[in-house]
């Protein structure tokens, strides 16, 4: 009956519908698929032996199980390689009963077939309507670090990610939306806000704070030491010479990138123009954002050197 499961296996999930539809009696699948070493997921499927049973692989025979089901908003984003805030698992189907299934989220909304893309085999909501989707349902923090992620070019896991949309692609595609109208003159707003050029959610998450509380520094300026090395400081308040960095391995690579980042730093503090160069971790703009702002009001209002 079960002597050769991988023949029903697709990435390492077996469906027991379809044992079943094969000849199998059903009153004897779980118990074959146990001795055999396979775990059950969810109600209806299972993994093959040694495979981990992530939030990921779970998702992934959730779909298998209901082939309605788009991966949407947070989910799909991470299958783009857009950096979020916060991950999760999401999907959108406009005929899903409940708006939940095995514990993930469910949108109630239509995904038309040239807004899907395949991404290691799991059907996904296209970038340009993944970002549509997160603008228009906020909040306003994890929808911009997605949209600037996406904006510009980034290292994901270890791998160099392209631009996946245009800040004008995005706009059309929110004004386009069909029933949300009032939720677009918000997202527009947002979007105007949004910067290509950052370079991490820590910086995005930083930009954001400084603008609630009207400063607006120049993002990634172009400065040079005196020896002649070329430099991009995350913020520039030009008038005081006041550089803000965003600091943090998590944020920026391995620690070797880190230590970079700690030279560059020593390099800032003696561009022409500059008098204080601030370094603030990630675990800073995310949990004491206040700190931060404090700090840099008392650089900016402090008197320059005699």
């Amino acid at each position: 009956m079960t002597g050769d499961l991988e023949c029903f296996a697709r990435w390492d999930i077996v469906l027991t519908r379809e044992v079943v539809a094969a000849g199998a009696p059903v009153r004897q699948v779980g118990r074959a698929l146990n001795a055999r070493g396979w775990r059950r997921i969810v109600r209806g499927a299972w993994a093959a032996p040694g495979c981990e049973l992530t939030p990921w692989v779970k998702a992934r025979a959730v779909q298998i199980l209901h082939p309605g089901l788009t991966f949407s908003h947070r989910g799909a984003a991470s299958l783009h390689g857009i950096e979020l805030l916060r991950a999760a698992v999401e999907f959108s189907d406009p005929a899903s009963p409940t708006g939940c299934r095995h514990g993930f989220a469910v949108h109630r909304m239509p995904v038309a077939p040239d807004e899907i893309r395949v991404r290691d085999g799991l059907r996904a909501t296209t970038p340009l309507r993944t970002l549509r989707d997160l603008l228009l349902s906020g909040p306003r923090d994890e929808a911009l670090v997605a949209v600037d992620s996406a904006l510009g070019t980034r290292t994901v896991d270890g791998a160099c990610r392209p631009r996946l949309v245009t800040a004008d692609l995005l706009t059309a595609a929110c004004a386009a939306h069909p029933t949300r109208r009032h939720g677009v003159p918000r997202a527009a707003g947002w979007l105007a806000s949004a910067d290509p050029l950052s370079g991490s959610p820590a910086e995005t998450v930083a930009r954001l704070r400084m603008h609630d509380v009207g400063l607006h520094p120049i993002s990634r300026a172009e400065l040079r030491t005196p020896a002649g090395r070329g430099l991009r400081a995350d913020f520039l308040f030009l008038r005081e010479g006041v550089v803000v960095e965003i600091e943090g391995h998590a944020y920026h690579g391995s620690r070797d990138a880190h230590r970079r980042d700690l030279d560059r730093f020593d390099a800032l503090s003696t561009c022409p123009g500059v008098r204080t160069v601030l370094r603030f971790p990630a675990a800073t703009v995310f949990r004491t954002p206040e700190r931060m702002i404090a700090e840099i009001r008392a650089a900016l209002t402090r008197p320059p050197p005699s």
